[in-house]
């Protein structure tokens, strides 16, 4: 079957073809799209300057024009070279599809748009068949294969010329155009190039006219949002994510399996790590029951021969429900559990469980489904072996996808996907399962091949997922994994949650930091569609409060995978109140606009910032990510001129759209406080302070506005200051008949910046005593631990 499969393999790569110098002219050009000045110069090298005041990116006029070989936009040339056979059609004033032509109908074409050099560039692309992270450069030779998402800065004027108004942005998507998929890359001669492909031999054509979206502006986050909303409008294949449903689940912590057993997940052991976390006062409201769970069978694993590392992923599945694990049959002992759903049902009663949720691939399991078995029969399995894209082979291997082209995949017969998801969905919900992690998503560009495409297939298979998810589980409850390709993220109508980054390895210290610059760096694109997962991480563990303090920044699910009483409840309290809750901050975790364009893991000078807003407040996490590891992919590994400790600047007017906490009553000053020192200082919007960090050190800053209230009283609430993100406790802060009421939830040290000493202090309507510093203006409060809300009121 293999060497079949093989021989297939290489009767596909050769349908494919690349033609580069010999296409027919086919040159399209709206004079309407002509804007003055055309001839200067777009591009220069420098640092990003910020200021107050950035003016919305639609509102610019900077329509795309092709004219004279060259790509301009608000009249300056961004792509020069361009050849005559791509197409460029307007779309919005500041907006344009970009596609081209070819004398030749193939599977596959390669198409240069022409050069660009010396300008400040952001990658995200694949570096596996499964992951994105961000690669920075100067030019197109710098961008590599897979990429997925293209930001360039474009300055007016000089380097040193600081005004907001010199800095603007160009944005280039590479799409799905009818059944295909565009990706883009560079070549030597820095020139910038987009790849289209269907994935199937039979799938043919001789141009793509809706290759690649490029828009304009001058805010690099509402240009990404808006350009994503235009998209979802356009082709209306996906939804953006601020009009989906978020599961519950978010709000809570959790724990999954995973890293805690491997597939050697068990039920006891399970009852053992929920009840030391939850001994320890960070009780897991959340679980998901990773792989280990499933019925499967494994011809590569042969009993008392030695373990081949990767055979895993020759298992499949033999049918929908648990393994004698989970049974309570193993060892023919039923004394605690007959069944998964008597379990999940205990272990919701004893441990306060709100929601759990269960691990499959998409295809079932990593092998697919057994064939000729009772329990897949009916879903018409076949045995396929996967082939990957040229695109995906010049990256990095991954061991899972060698194997499963080893091994091959049992994929079902796609006109059974829905009935697939709805039986396993529904014998789940029968056994009182919440929802679902659903991994292994992007195994389907490589087995489309006589399924009408990568495209068409990926379409089929998220539609009768998310509908499955809709009929059968309340909540919207799906947590995507693997599926970081654009065939699947221009497919999300209703998945609202997908991971952001390859695993988190806990025994590989060269990946802690890259693991957190990847899922910000993502963040910016994916964060449109979903909120980005960023995965589990260990408690204890030399990089723990470095992942910590990121998810509380991040905006996203919180959840550990810590063996069962291997806990380090410090860091996770500083995460989770008593009640099992997380301050989970309102979007996802970017980085600062001064960071888009530097490489925090090994330029060796720049620290990551990433910022959120909370209700009231904004908050900043610091992160030094540089010299614990390297990007793959890259010739060049070694970091010149390494420090141990790296110093940056921090600005409040990091935290974009901080005019959603403002509001009418702001000074123009914010008091920032600092998790790490416990200080509070005063500090104008446009000012910076110091940060000074050693190797996979962080710190998280709060920045809240200070407002005047009743003329005289300037007061910004700091939050629970015990908590890495401690403005999230707060919910709102109001004037109300001569006192200031701040209502928030969780026990701990509340913290605030007050311009004078209160009068009294009241909580819940009890009066409580209060600590007030008059060098900083720090005022705090004891709140106690067990209370789930709070309204604190201050007389003066």
């Amino acid at each position: 079957m293999h060497l079949q499969s093989m021989a297939k393999s290489t009767t596909q790569m050769n349908n494919f073809c690349t033609p580069l110098p010999s296409l027919r002219l086919n040159y399209r050009l709206s004079s309407s799209f002509v804007t003055p000045n055309q001839g200067q110069k777009f591009f220069s090298k420098g640092s990003l300057s910020l200021k107050r005041g950035w003016k919305h990116s639609m509102y610019v006029n900077g329509r795309p024009v092709l004219k004279d070989g060259n790509l301009s936009i608000n009249g300056k040339d961004a792509l020069t070279g361009v050849p005559d056979n791509i197409v460029v059609t307007p779309f919005t004033n500041t907006s344009a599809f970009v596609g081209a032509t070819s004398s030749d109908s193939c599977s596959r074409h390669v198409f240069k748009l022409g050069v660009i050099q010396d300008v400040r560039l952001l990658c995200l692309f694949r570096f596996k068949i499964w992951w994105m992270i961000p690669r920075m450069g100067t030019s197109a030779s710098d961008i590599p294969i897979e990429t997925q998402m293209l930001l360039l800065e474009a300055r007016k004027g000089s380097t040193s010329d600081a005004s907001v108004d010199s800095t603007s942005y160009i944005l280039f998507l590479p799409i799905l155009d009818g059944e295909f998929r565009s990706s883009l890359q560079g070549n030597s001669s820095n020139e910038l190039e987009f790849c289209v492909e269907s994935g199937d031999p039979a799938i043919v054509t001789s141009e793509s006219l809706q290759a690649v979206f490029v828009n304009f502006g001058d805010h690099p986050f509402d240009l990404v949002k808006e350009s994503m909303k235009i998209l979802e409008s356009h082709f209306g294949t996906f939804a953006v994510r601020e009009t989906k449903q978020m599961p519950g689940m978010l709000d809570w912590f959790g724990w999954c399996t995973w890293d805690a057993f491997y597939q050697e997940v068990n039920p006891q052991g399970i009852k053992d790590g929920l009840k030391s976390l939850s001994e320890g006062g960070t009780p897991a409201k959340f679980l998901i029951i990773d792989d280990g769970w499933q019925d499967v069978t494994n011809e590569f694993q042969k009993e008392g021969e030695p373990y081949v590392d990767g055979s895993q992923f020759g298992g499949r599945l033999v049918s929908i429900k648990e393994n004698n694990k989970f049974r309570g049959t193993a060892n023919g002992d039923q004394s605690e559990a007959s069944g998964l759903k008597d379990f999940v049902s205990d272990i919701k009663r004893n441990f306060g469980l709100k929601y759990v949720y269960v691990w499959h691939a998409l295809l079932g399991y990593w092998g697919g489904l057994v064939p000729n078995v009772p329990g897949t029969k009916m879903y018409n399995p076949e045995m396929k072996y996967p082939v990957q894209s040229p695109g995906n082979l010049a990256n990095m291997r991954d061991i899972s996808m060698d194997c499963m082209e080893k091994y091959g995949i049992g994929a079902m017969d796609p006109t059974k996907a829905s009935q697939f998801y709805d039986d396993l969905h529904k014998y789940l919900v029968s056994q009182d399962v919440d929802g679902v992690k659903v991994d292994v998503q992007n195994i389907l560009e490589t087995i489309c091949a006589g399924l009408g495409g990568r495209v068409s297939l990926t379409r089929q298979f998220q539609q009768a997922l998310e509908e499955s998810i809709a009929a059968n589980f309340q909540d919207n409850s799906i947590i995507c994994c693997m599926g970081q390709s654009t065939d699947s993220i221009y497919h999300s109508k209703r998945s609202a949650i997908t991971r952001a980054s390859d695993d988190y390895y806990p025994k590989n210290p060269t990946t802690q930091t890259l693991h957190i610059a990847a899922v910000a760096f993502n963040s910016i694109f994916l964060g449109e569609v979903v909120v980005p997962d960023w995965d589990m991480f260990y408690s204890r563990h030399c990089a723990a409060e470095f992942h910590a303090a990121a998810r509380a920044v991040g905006g996203c699910g919180i959840y550990v995978s810590d063996k069962p009483g291997e806990h380090d409840f410090e860091i996770l309290k500083r995460l989770v109140l008593t009640d099992g809750s997380v301050l989970r901050a309102k979007h996802p975790g970017r980085p600062s606009r001064d960071c888009l364009f530097s490489d925090p893991v090994m330029d060796g000078k720049s620290l990551l910032k990433i910022w959120n807003l909370n209700n009231c407040t904004g908050v900043i996490g610091v992160f030094n990510c540089q010299g614990a590891g390297s990007w793959p992919c890259l010739e060049n590994t070694v970091q010149e001129n390494f420090d141990s400790e790296i110093s940056g600047k921090v600005f409040p007017r990091d935290v974009e759209y901080f005019e959603e906490v403002s509001g009418k009553l702001w000074t123009g000053d914010c008091a920032v406080y600092s998790f790490n020192t416990g200080s509070l200082f005063r500090l104008p919007t446009d000012e910076s302070f110091g940060v000074a960090l050693k190797v996979m050190q962080c710190d998280v800053f709060t920045v809240s506005p200070i407002k005047i209230y009743n003329q005289t009283i300037q007061f910004a609430p700091i939050g629970l200051m015990n908590m890495y993100n401690s403005g999230g406790a707060v919910d709102s802060v109001e004037f109300i008949r001569d006192r200031i009421h701040v209502k928030g939830r969780g026990g701990g040290s509340f913290g605030a910046y007050s311009s004078t000493k209160p009068n009294s202090c009241f909580i819940n309507s009890n009066n409580e005593e209060f600590k007030f510093s008059a060098e900083d203006n720090l005022l705090t409060i004891t709140i106690p631990s067990i209370t789930k809300s709070w309204d604190i009121a201050l007389s003066y």
